[in-house]
């Protein structure tokens, strides 16, 4: 038996609170989540800063990435039971392809850094491009496993990831606008943030899933299940992914390792002790895998801790502020008010404080479902729903309620700024009364929405 075949004796389970059982038969995707690169998903966050929001959002990439694994395994196993193909190029499911498929989705976010996105601004790195360097490259435990199945075997796992594998099929699985991808987080991100905004009917949306010629497409009599993952989607966007206080964290996290990035320069060797010696090289930029594989969310967190110590106040006073969690106000804006911010931006620079470190526009919109554009740059795969005659159609030309949303980005456009300009203490407010009644007469008045509380 080659190892591409080899199964385990006896399959292995791991409990899971989304998906109940995480099965296991192949010794290859064993090898695969016991490698150090994989392991080290343990140590990364799923949400990052989203934890300092919702407490009980401390799961991490290494859950979410056998929950993807899982479903796909569920997708390959329908698809085999109920459209395995008869002859060449018929369009169904050729159930070779099960393992390709399963070790993409296993290794789909293996790339992601810490407090992944705030990382890759600061430092211009790419998860997707870091994931494709660790399966391909042969440094790592991954590449070793992959290529025991075959010499080619890792490049065509990273094709999967890259979307340019040949079998539509198996990319759409990993990666399209319903995939095992979105479907594992939303469900895992809902559980964990304590919310039901982003529950659906995953067992419908499986059984009503199948293959074609094109990719994957869906049953009609499904459409409603399908309309239910598209409004979760939605909403989970809206009510958790977009919260202004994840957003705020978010920006006191960017603007302290920003500031890091300026004071640990090798012409500047200031706090010598307290020297970030893992981030050093992408300080530098000069940073390769082996650096990039050292970092999880528990390094950075041991240099945050270290930093409320630096002689640098702004470094200091930034770490403090994430570590025990002191976000900053926000405000939305529009194009109306917008106007107003160099403004504001003047009078917390006259309050004392930095604006480089202490303000930031930030803005937070999301797609929640496109009709396929084939002008775009990165056009959208649509969802495509199968009638009883066996000819596809579009899901916004028939549902409503998906047509109503389609193309409409849902977010928001906020300022960021220290608590302190509506909190003032009685000596600050006494030497700056005429700062702080200016600011808040801007913040609090029709020009700009009243901020949320924390």
């Amino acid at each position: 038996m080659s190892y591409q075949d080899e199964i385990l004796p006896r399959e292995k389970v791991f409990r899971d609170p989304v998906h109940n059982y995480i099965y296991v038969q192949y010794q290859v995707i064993l090898d695969l989540i016991n490698t150090s690169e994989f392991q080290r998903l343990r140590r990364i966050k799923q949400l990052g800063t989203t934890s300092l929001t919702f407490h009980g959002a401390e799961h991490t990439r290494f859950g979410h990435c056998l929950g993807v694994y899982e479903i796909t395994r569920r997708i390959c196993d329908n698809f085999q039971r109920n459209y395995p193909t008869k002859v060449p190029g018929d369009g169904l499911w050729d159930d070779s392809e099960r393992l390709v498929a399963l070790c993409a989705a296993l290794l789909h976010d293996i790339g992601h850094g810490p407090y992944s996105h705030t990382f890759e601004h600061i430092f211009h790195t790419n998860h997707e491009a870091i994931t494709v360097a660790i399966i391909t490259s042969p440094m790592t435990q991954v590449n070793q496993v992959l290529r025991r199945v075959s010499p080619d075997f890792p490049q065509k796992v990273a094709s999967v990831i890259q979307k340019t594998y040949p079998n539509k099929q198996v990319v759409q699985m990993i990666s399209s606008q319903i995939d095992a991808d979105r479907m594992d987080y939303l469900l895992r991100d809902a559980y964990n943030t304590g919310t039901k905004y982003g529950t659906f009917d995953l067992t419908r949306i499986l059984r009503v899933m199948r293959p074609y010629s094109g990719g994957i497409t869906f049953e009609i009599d499904g459409m409603h299940a399908v309309e239910d993952y598209i409004m979760s989607r939605f909403q989970m966007y809206v009510q958790i992914y977009f919260h202004p206080v994840s957003r705020s964290m978010e920006v006191i996290l960017d603007h302290l390792l920003q500031r890091a990035k300026e004071i640990y320069t090798p012409d500047n060797q200031q706090d010598t002790a307290l020297s970030p010696t893992l981030l050093l090289p992408f300080f530098n930029g000069e940073f390769d895998l082996k650096d990039y594989l050292l970092l999880d969310d528990g390094t950075m967190t041991t240099y945050f801790a270290q930093w409320r110590g630096s002689h640098d106040t702004v470094l200091s006073d930034l770490a403090a502020r994430f570590l025990d969690r002191k976000p900053l106000k926000s405000a939305e804006f529009d194009e109306k008010s917008k106007d107003l911010i160099p403004r504001l931006r003047d009078l917390i620079q006259k309050a004392g404080f930095d604006t480089t470190y202490y303000t930031a526009i930030n803005d937070s919109y999301d797609l929640p479902y496109d009709a396929y554009d084939p002008h775009l740059k990165k056009p959208r795969t649509q969802i495509e729903l199968m009638q009883k005659d066996g000819s596809l159609v579009e899901l916004s030309t028939i549902s409503s309620l998906v047509s109503a949303i389609t193309g409409k980005f849902s977010g928001d456009q906020r300022y960021f700024f220290p608590r302190e300009m509506l909190l003032p203490s009685s000596s600050e407010l006494e030497l700056f009364e005429p700062i702080y009644r200016e600011f808040n007469r801007y913040i609090l008045n029709d020009h700009i929405i009243q901020p949320k509380e924390n």
